[in-house]
Parts: structure tokens; sequence; C-alpha cells
């Protein structure tokens, strides 16, 4: 199982350790699951997401690049300018989610998930071979900074980020890349840094009053309040970004006339309509976990819990569903050991978005 660089800083914080994307990783620490999600909500979250993976890709086509790998006009995208898309595969399925950063008029930096970067870095160099573009991962130390304090937090560490939005990126110091993004619905900042100056820099975060560290199961707990979706769980590559209700990060002039991997068979698949949709649904006593099978009246079944879990700030059970789109707005139940209980269906986000826009 590989490790991050951070990884005795976690053991000696009292972490308790497991799995995740073949990474060990923190999953709480002594604080427990449900104050550091709420101190997220309140303060500001540490979160080690050294396991992401960097990708630089740069060079005359750059743009022409990023725009055949993903869904929208890259050439049209502002330098500093964020944006959350996807590589889809040629039945419009969905490889992996990322966020694409313009850093110059030719070099554009792709964060992708931890479980897709072997699958998302080999897509990628295959597609290289068609342009004049250069594909660099890079090792970095990656930190995310959430909640309402964090812009001060970084401001304290000499960061000059009160100007930023949500959804763009700088790269403050020399191989250094700071975005304002993030996976908790809250405010925060997303920090990139060579290795060696990681322990350095996460100890001064940690020193500040406002910080506390912050395990996986609370970043799950948050994200799924924030109704984001989890790839490998929310998302596959079986299911496209319509389905997904991510259908909005497409531009609507590129759905149907886009020059993209897959772009003929989402356009035939939004013009024939979507089978399948995700729902949010809030359930009463236990968190219905992912893989549950949902019912209709008749008992028969109708979709799958993508994800699922138990929300401290709603302070009650929730969870993510794909269901048929002819049985979306009939009444759903989830098969709970033979037990068919009740769910509630509403629009997530379950509790709102805090992002700095």
């Amino acid at each position: 199982m590989k490790r991050t660089p951070l990884y005795q800083a976690h053991v000696d914080a009292g972490a308790k350790m497991g799995e995740y994307a073949g990474f060990e990783m923190p999953l709480f620490y002594p604080l427990g699951v449900k104050q550091e999600h709420l101190h997220t909500r309140a303060a500001a979250g540490l979160f080690d997401i050294s396991h992401m993976l960097h990708i630089e890709i740069e060079g005359p086509n750059a743009s022409a690049m990023i725009s055949r790998m993903c869904p929208y006009d890259a050439s049209s995208q502002n330098i500093g300018e964020a944006k959350y898309t996807f590589l889809l595969n040629e039945d419009a399925g969905i490889i992996d989610d990322l966020i694409v950063t313009r850093l110059a008029n030719d070099r554009y930096l792709i964060v992708a998930n931890a479980g897709c970067a072997e699958k998302d870095l080999a897509h990628i160099q295959s597609q290289a071979q068609d342009f004049t573009a250069t594909v660099n991962p890079i090792e970095r130390g990656f930190l995310a900074v959430q909640g309402p304090k964090a812009e001060a937090v970084l401001s304290d560490l000499g960061f000059d980020v009160a100007p930023m939005a949500f959804m763009t990126g700088i790269e403050p110091r020399e191989n250094w890349f700071l975005s304002r993004t993030g996976y908790t619905g809250e405010d925060g900042f997303e920090v990139g840094m060579p290795v060696n100056e990681l322990e350095a820099f996460s100890a001064s975060l940690v020193a500040h009053d406002d910080i506390e560290w912050i395990g996986l199961a609370a970043r799950d707990s948050l994200r799924l309040e924030a109704g984001l979706s989890l790839y490998g769980q929310d998302l596959s590559e079986d299911i496209t970004p319509h389905e997904a209700g991510l259908i909005w990060a497409i531009p609507k002039d590129h759905r149907e006339s886009g020059d993209f991997i897959g772009s003929d068979a989402l356009a035939r698949k939004i013009a024939e309509g979507r089978k399948r949709m995700r729902v949010g649904l809030l359930a009463e006593g236990r968190p219905v976990r992912g893989g549950t099978v949902l019912l209709n009246a008749e008992g028969t079944e109708i979709g799958v819990v993508t994800s699922g879990g138990f929300g401290p700030t709603i302070d009650g059970p929730m969870a993510l569903g794909l269901v048929n789109v002819a049985d979306a707005d009939a009444p759903i139940f989830a098969d709970m050991r033979g037990k068919h209980i009740p769910m509630k269906r509403v629009p997530p986000p379950f509790t709102p978005h805090n992002y700095k826009r």
C-alpha cells in the first residue's frame, strides 16, 4: 500500500489509518468524525489529498488536446480559470471527473482522482500522440483547507487569496499551485507544493488556532451533504454526465455539436432521453448505505443507492441514488434486509453550498 509524505504526521496526530485508492490514509483523528465534520463547517479543516494526481499539459496544441479529451472548448478558458469537467469514453461514460486549470496560453493543469490515476494517465498519454503537446505528471504534496475561515487562515500565512473567486487557480510560488476549489461545499482552497516543502507547510497550518486535521470519513460526509459525486460510487464508465445530474458541466452548444471523445454518443443519448437519473434521498432512522437496492411501492427494483451516510449538519441520514426516470416521481423505498424503508426524494445538495463567487 502506498503512503503520502505526511503518513507519519497523521500517525503522530493519532489518526486511525485505513486503505483508500491504494493508499494508507487517515480515516479519522481523536476529535472524531462528527466533530471533524462540524469543525469544517464552522471554521477550517485540513485534509491531506496528496494521493491525487497532477498532470500538466503544455505545448502549442495544449488547448486542442484538452478540448478533444474533455467536453468543453479549452481555448475559450481564461488564464487562471478552473473548470470542472470529465474524461469520457466513446460511449459517453465517465472515465473520471477532473478539474482543469488554465495556467498560461499553452499550459493546463489537470487534477485527477487517485483511484483513476493510472488509467487517466494512460488515456491522456495516448491522446497526446495526436497533438503537439507534452504530458508531465507532477509529484507534489497536496493539501485542502476547507471552511468559512479558510481564507483567513491562508491570509495569515502570507497568501494573497482574498481576491480569488471560486474555481480560480494561481501559482503563488515557484512549483506551487493554489486553487479556490474543494470537495466539501464550503469555501476553501487546495494547495500543491514540492514534496520537500509539504511537512513544514502542513505544520504551519496545524499550528493555526482555526485548523483541525480532517480524515476521509468526515470528507465523505461533507461531500455527500454537499451533493458532490464520488467516482467509483456515483460515477463510472457506465454512467453518463446526463444520468449523473452533471450535464450542466458541459456547455449547451457542446452537447449536440462538440467534437470531443464521446460526443456522438452523448448527443444521441440526450436526444433519446435518459433512462436513469440521479436523485437525492432522505430517510428516517439508520443511514442507507451505497449498494442498497431501491424499490417502488409494488416492490419492483427501480434503482440503487450510490452513496449513503449520516449528515451531522442536517442531523440525519442522506443518500444519492440512480433510479429509472419513469419511477423517479413515485414513492421510493430502500430494501434494508427485506424491510422496505420509505425514502423522501429531495434535490441535492442537502445543505447549501458556501462558495465565494
